[in-house]
């Protein structure tokens, strides 16, 4: 079977110049002042408009002990 109506190289190139990526918007944190992602939780203290959505400190505890239990697991 044949293509019946090829797009030129151009068409295509045309065709796909918004697909480049575009850089990442980055703003301050309100409460930190680290920078993070727009409409995004902080990756440092966890808030997200003035309340905390994820709660850092637990997060990295619960991380510590996997760690250290996939340690022991290991010896």
């Amino acid at each position: 079977m044949v293509v019946r109506m090829r797009h030129t190289r151009a068409h295509t190139a045309n065709r796909r110049s918004h697909h480049a990526m575009k850089p990442m918007q980055l703003s301050l944190c309100e409460k930190c002042g680290s920078p993070k992602e727009n409409h995004k939780a902080c990756a440092a203290c966890g808030f997200y408009k003035g309340r905390e959505a994820v709660n850092v400190m637990k997060r990295a505890e619960k991380r510590a002990a996997k760690e250290k239990r996939e340690k022991k697991e290991a010896k």
